[in-house]
């Protein structure tokens, strides 16, 4: 490390292939390091966190860590910088971006399925050297990037990124988010009064006990923070440390081996543990080897809405009330609110609601035309096979289409197995993969026995196609088109002066 020019290194950042590749609305988190701001005092500190870490953690850190110290080009004698970091991280398929703080689990999920570390680049007071409830560089790049110079753990991180980034998350569970990052702030601005923290504390702790049942992202939150951040490895009886909380943590990684911090065998039940961030934490999992992270979160996969789909998948979306994406069993993916998933007690939906806006795409890409501004008003449409048919629409050939008289420009009637029935004169049918995929019509009623959902005048009736609903997740399935932006926090981080 001690022999990049820091003046070019803002380069190595952009020849990272890993930060390279990112995605503009991932991109919209990245902030300068501001690598010249850092005191002389914010150096001390580094030095002195990490030789008391390189005493004490040489016996009781897991064996990968200081061969990951070297790996990753991590000084025990000054600060690193990202673009430092990224040269050598390069080298093992990984990067490095400097974010603001905490930012929304989402995000921060998916930053890690594209394999780059976030390094929350502030300095922790020298008041809170032992410990501070605000991710700072010490956390980020002494914590967590040494461990992923081990394979089976950087694919574990890799895997737990890409499913936590479709991870259904609640409107409560942003709120808590945002309380815990301002809690965070807070604490760690010099000016701050008792009574602002005290206030802050309370917000947190309110959030906590209003988040209702737990969404699937607040419960695999969980099992990062017991793993990645404060996970255990190998006997209840002398574990060794792996969680970069720990690892960044010189007072806790002295008392979380003591006999009054609980030792819990790590399952899939520590989903059920909530965590406190602004404490020293009660109890740990312990987990005897890598490969059993990587079998519990499979598990919890299996699980998710993005995996099983249909009405159990929906029901998650409706409950959470946010943007979500439903994916059709012919590659269609529309992007909205899921406001009602209309059932007829079976297993798949039988008609789809969702409230405005609402964007369709195909393999994450949006299809051209149908962004949420065309279809801000919401979109609905039937989901399952036409009456007395065997083969499920979506597969029809176009001879197929015409045995039918299901052609462009003549009016037609599809009575779906639901009872739901579209009439209307077919504009366009549209495929992908060989799939049918939406079917457009003009002079358009839907109805559903004596209910009608969709009347001529409310304009062309995009008719989604798919027999099934095959994957539910959290967020637009083209984010970048979609413009996901208002996630980005408008509370920044102060450094302290001295």
């Amino acid at each position: 490390m001690q022999g990049t020019d820091r003046s070019t290194a803002g380069a190595a950042t952009l020849d990272n292939p890993q930060v390279a590749r990112l995605p503009n609305h991932l991109r919209q988190f990245i902030v300068d390091q501001r690598y010249d701001e850092y005191t002389s005092i914010d150096h001390a500190v580094w030095r002195y966190i990490m030789r008391q870490n390189v005493h004490f953690l040489r016996k009781y850190a897991h064996k990968v860590y200081f061969q990951g110290l070297l790996d990753t080009g991590i000084s025990i004698e000054h600060i690193p910088s990202i673009e430092e970091m990224n040269v050598i991280l390069g080298r093992i398929g990984w990067g490095a971006v400097a974010v603001d703080g905490f930012i929304p689990p989402a995000a921060f999920m998916e930053f890690q399925a594209y394999k780059v570390l976030v390094i929350a680049c502030d300095m922790r007071q020298i008041n809170h050297i032992e410990y501070t409830p605000a991710p700072d560089i010490v956390h980020e790049a002494a914590g967590h990037a040494p461990i992923i110079v081990d394979v089976e753990y950087a694919e574990y991180l890799r895997r737990f990124g890409e499913v936590g980034a479709r991870a259904m998350s609640s409107r409560q569970d942003f709120e808590l988010y945002e309380a815990i990052r301002h809690l965070s702030i807070i604490k760690e601005r010099p000016t701050a009064s008792a009574e602002e923290i005290a206030e802050a504390e309370r917000k947190v702790e309110t959030c906590q006990n209003n988040l209702g049942e737990p969404s699937e992202m607040a419960r695999l939150s969980r099992l990062h923070w017991w793993t990645v951040e404060y996970g255990l490895i190998g006997t209840l009886d002398a574990p060794k440390i792996y969680g970069a909380g720990l690892l960044s943590s010189i007072g806790e990684s002295v008392n979380c081996l003591k006999d009054h911090v609980k030792k819990l065998p790590y399952e899939l039940a520590a989903q059920n543990y909530a965590f406190d961030i602004t404490t020293q934490q009660p109890h740990l999992f312990v987990t005897p080897d890598f490969e059993m992270l990587a079998e519990i979160l499979e598990t919890f996969v299996s699980t998710m809405a993005f995996s099983v789909g249909g009405m159990k998948g929906l029901s998650k979306a409706v409950a959470c009330r946010n943007l979500a994406t439903a994916v059709y069993s012919s590659g269609l993916q529309v992007s909205g609110v899921v406001t009602e998933a209309v059932s007829g007690g079976g297993e798949q939906p039988e008609y789809l609601k969702f409230t405005g806006p609402v964007a369709l795409a195909v393999d994450d890409a949006q299809l051209e035309g149908h962004g949420k501004d065309y279809h801000a008003e919401g979109f609905g449409s039937p989901v399952g096979r036409l009456a007395g048919e065997s083969t499920p629409l979506e597969d029809w050939t176009d001879e197929r289409l015409a045995d039918k008289e299901l052609t462009e420009n003549r009016d037609v009637a599809l009575q779906f197995e639901s009872g739901v029935r579209v009439e209307g004169t077919l504009a366009k049918v549209l495929r992908r993969h060989n799939k049918i995929i939406l079917m457009t019509f003009t002079d358009c009623t839907v109805t559903r026995g004596d209910q009608i959902l969709f009347r001529p005048e409310w304009g062309n009736y995009d008719m989604a196609v798919g027999e099934s609903i095959i994957s539910v997740f959290n967020g637009a399935a083209d984010k970048d088109a979609y413009l996901q932006v208002a996630l980005v926090p408008g509370e920044r981080t102060i450094r302290a002066e001295y």
